[in-house]
């Protein structure tokens, strides 16, 4: 049992698990950079204490701030959130060290899912599809480009610890390659000090479906309606609805039953999500696996009812699984835009600064996940999320009325967000069509119409 669980995170994620605390009767521990000594979660928390400087390297990502502040306080337990130390298996071994229980699954099962070319060998030995790619890490341009040239181009050189886009280029000629294999090196080292690589064919024009999976301790494996997650800029999810408007029963079927077929052959234990590339044909693909809690995952809770984060925290603690899966059903349809302090209009530019106007939307099927007010301060130091905005409806159409609504609502001043290219997004004949994939915002960063 967890009675006092600190959060490792920031921003409104780490709102949310408190939230999640409080209804599970456990005593919450914000951390906090000097930039956030008035955000909301270090005031919202039961408890709170300063980790360091505003530059996340000294503070959220540096493990023995953490730790350090876990021992202080008195916590027997970590919730990492996403992003930050989530996937470091260095710091769930850390906390399993001080006897600290990591919310998420152990740090072997963190370091081979971390590890995408690795993920990749074991879930096709397990018959999981995989896109054609090299088995292991490639160090040499000369190999690399052989084997690049043996699938065919284009090609796809993908950091093995890597996500969000980092580490990663396409390259759709050979003259192009080398430039592009000692980028994606430098790169993924920079961003995960790790310079290992892999290539990958490039799927062209995918749809981006992820499974939720819930599994306990006592092998019980439960997974969600699939997540439509193909509205992305440089691989970053911008737009997500569930369930996909392309997915129909028979391969939402086949999707789930290969998802708890890969969860259940690595022993998994936790919240997690396995992602996958979905060609034109109804093919699909594993792509990778996040062994954290996603972003996205009110749109899943929007729609089945089953609280996601508190979920994870019980099956840290042993507990079995709330529900079995002829008790998840679909309700509806979900939509989540990420609102970012981006400026769209010039090249997704940060807008950090100062909001002196501020307005939620409400009304039926809206919610909204944040840590923002009027008088906040966009600090220029960490990511650029600053609030999720969910409806649910019905059907996808109320969904998607809803949101538009909430959008027109939804005031923000003094910073430039992302508010108005989901409005255009809302409006799109191919979004309300659901007819769209991964190069959807392409024609958009062109300077186009979305």
């Amino acid at each position: 049992m967890i009675k006092k669980l600190l959060i490792a995170n920031r921003g409104e994620i780490a709102l949310r698990v408190i939230r999640a605390c409080k209804e599970l009767g456990i005593t919450s521990v914000a951390v906090f950079s000097e930039a956030d000594k008035n955000a909301l979660h270090s005031l919202f928390a039961d408890e709170s204490i300063c980790i360091g400087k505003a530059e996340s390297t000294e503070s959220y990502l540096d493990p023995r701030q953490v730790i350090s502040a876990a021992v202080i306080t008195g916590a027997d337990g970590i919730h990492p959130g996403y992003g930050f130390l989530a996937e470091n298996p260095d710091f769930a071994e850390m906390c399993a060290s001080h006897n600290i229980k990591f919310i998420g699954p152990d740090q072997n099962m963190i370091r081979t899912m971390g590890n995408k070319s690795e993920a990749k060998r074991i879930m096709k030995s397990s018959g999981i599809p995989v896109i054609p790619g090299s088995e292991g890490i490639i160090t040499d341009e000369k190999e690399a480009l052989l084997f690049a040239e043996r699938i065919g181009f284009p090609v796809l050189i993908k950091a093995t610890a890597g996500g969000g886009g980092k580490g990663m280029r396409l390259v759709r000629e050979k003259k192009n390659f080398p430039e592009a294999f000692a980028m994606a090196q430098a790169e993924a080292q920079k961003a995960f000090n790790n310079p290992g690589v892999y290539i990958e064919k490039f799927i062209e024009n995918p749809r981006h479906i992820e499974v939720q999976l819930l599994a306990d301790s006592h092998g019980n494996i439960v997974a969600f309606p699939e997540r439509e997650c193909s509205i992305q800029r440089r691989h970053q999810k911008l737009v997500e609805e569930s369930p996909s408007p392309v997915v129909n029963e028979r391969l939402r079927d086949r999707l789930q039953k290969v998802a708890i077929k890969a969860a259940r052959n690595i022993r998994y234990e936790s919240a997690g999500t396995i992602e996958f590339l979905l060609d034109d044909e109804g093919n699909f693909y594993f792509m990778e696996m996040n062994t954290r809690i996603q972003v996205e995952h009110p749109i899943t809770e929007t729609i089945t009812g089953v609280d996601l984060v508190k979920e994870q925290i019980k099956i840290a603690m042993g507990e079995k699984l709330s529900c079995n899966q002829d008790e998840i059903l679909t309700r509806g349809h979900a939509i989540e835009c990420r609102i970012n302090a981006e400026d769209p209009e010039n090249n997704f530019a940060p807008s950090p600064g100062l909001i002196d106007g501020f307005h939620l939307p409400g009304g039926p099927g809206i919610r909204v996940d944040s840590h923002i007010y009027a008088g906040y301060t966009v600090p220029p130091h960490y990511d650029s999320l600053i609030a999720k905005l969910i409806s649910w409806g019905n059907n996808r159409q109320e969904a998607i009325k809803r949101m538009s609504r909430a959008l027109d609502e939804f005031i923000i001043s003094g910073i430039k967000t992302t508010i108005p290219l989901h409005k255009t997004v809302m409006n799109d004949e191919r979004f309300l069509k659901g007819n769209y994939n991964t190069s959807f915002l392409e024609a958009y960063s062109k300077g186009e119409s979305a």
